[in-house]
This record gives structure tokens, C-alpha cells and sequence, in this order.
């Protein structure tokens, strides 16, 4: 149930390439991703992980998933706006250990202009078509843990044979033994080196690719669920 939660039908974009895919440690998790239609030439997209594991995350998760899709496409363009009252929700009706960190963005076509939020999660990697290396770090607290919250938007251009990665921390926090007891963790240096050697790849391959390597890393013993969700400008 909870995997058909996550997009399947993906729009075609003349100056995008994407993709995503989850792998809950478990039969259920808290991570999320989705892309999402806006007006005109734009698309949204999104990555969560919600605090904890098991049934109690999964439930927040499609929590998360219905404050999204519930949205009317114009109303996406206002991140601030949607954020705010995604924070307000979580914080009224989850107990206070209970949280979400999350990257809300848009794609505008027209512009190659990315506008985001970072929500206090692992920072997005976007790799320049030169060999670049950009770090798209927080503007934002985490969601639900407080009742004032606010947000800066940024913004950034994806252009073509750039590659703009996000991920969940159960990518780099993988270990090998689940990352339980000290063992060495994957680690953001290898996720930069796995994605310089697969950036020329479609997204699906790529996001498999690091999959598959995350799960060779850690033996298929993982503690955390694995996210990926890739964008390549065409």
C-alpha cells in the first residue's frame, strides 16, 4: 500500500530528466518523496523523513503525502505559505517528539530556475556539468517541532548536464552492519563520488545505481530507509 503512495505516472519535461525510488528498512517507513504538478511550465518535488521507523513514521508519512497532494496546483507556488501550514498541522496533531525534515522545490522550465526550502534536511547535491560541486544547505527548522516557524527561500539554476541529488540520511548513515554499532557509514564523500561516476546516466539508472551501491556498502543490513531522487538537466 504504502509504496503505490509514491509517484508512478511522471510528467515529460523537454529540459528535465527524473526520477526517484525508496527503500524502507522495513515493510513500512517514514521516508518520502513526490513530484508535484503546478501551473504552466513548472513542476514541484519534494523529499521528507519523518522521525522515527516502522507503522507510526509510515502513517505520519501519508499524513505528510495528503498535506501535499491536497494543495491546488497554483497554491505549490508558495512554498513559505504551503510549509507553514504543513508545520502548523504536524505541530497540532503529533506528539512533540515527532517531526520532519524535508526539501520542497519547484522546476520552472522556461528559467532552469530551481526555488527551494530546505527544512533542516541533508543537503541537496548538485553536480555542474563542469565537475562543480554545489551544497544546497537549510533555509528553514525542521517541520512540526515548533509552533512560530519561518522560512527563506533560495533559488538556483539547473542547467543542462547538471545533476541536482537529494537524498534521505539512511543513504549516507548506511553501515555495514546497519550503522547500529559504530561501523563505518557510506558516507557523503562516497555518495559525491557514486554520483560523479553515474551523472551521465538517465535518472532511473542513476538513482538505481547508488541504490545499489548504498546496498552493497551495507550488505542489505540497513537501519534507516534509503531515498534517492535525481534531476538531470537535458
Amino acid at each position: 500500500v504504502q509504496q503505490k503512495l509514491f509517484p508512478r505516472k511522471l510528467r515529460r519535461l523537454e529540459t528535465l530528466d527524473y526520477a526517484g525510488h525508496c527503500m524502507p528498512a522495513r515493510e513500512v517507513g517514514g521516508d518520502y518523496y513526490d513530484f508535484l504538478e503546478m501551473p504552466g511550465s513548472t513542476i514541484g518535488f519534494v523529499l521528507g523523513d519523518v522521525s522515527g521507523k516502522g507503522v507510526p513514521a509510515a502513517l505520519l508519512m501519508a499524513n505528510l503525502q495528503a498535506c501535499f497532494r491536497s494543495q491546488a496546483p497554483h497554491a505549490l507556488a508558495r512554498p513559505a505559505e504551503v510549509l507553514g501550514m504543513v508545520n502548523k498541522h504536524f505541530f497540532d496533531s503529533t506528539a512533540a517528539e515527532r517531526f520532519a525534515t524535508l526539501v520542497f522545490a519547484s522546476y520552472d522550465e522556461r528559467t532552469r530556475q530551481i526555488r527551494y526550502v530546505n527544512c533542516a534536511h541533508c543537503p541537496p547535491i548538485l553536480l555542474r556539468a563542469n565537475g562543480e560541486l554545489e551544497m544546497l544547505d537549510s533555509t528553514a527548522t525542521m517541520l512540526g517541532a515548533f509552533a512560530h516557524w519561518t522560512c527563506v527561500e533560495a533559488e538556483t539554476e539547473l542547467r543542462t548536464g547538471d545533476t541536482l541529488l537529494l537524498y534521505s540520511d539512511g543513504v549516507t548513515e548506511a553501515g555495514v552492519n546497519g550503522g547500529d554499532d559504530g561501523g563505518e557509514e557510506f558516507g557523503e564523500e562516497r555518495l559525491v563520488h557514486a554520483l560523479r561516476v553515474h551523472q551521465r546516466q538517465p535518472a532511473e539508472a542513476l538513482v538505481q545505481a547508488i541504490i545499489d551501491e548504498v546496498n552493497e556498502f551495507s550488505g542489505g543490513a540497513r537501519s534507516d530507509d534509503v531515498t534517492v531522487v535525481a534531476l538531470r538537466g537535458l
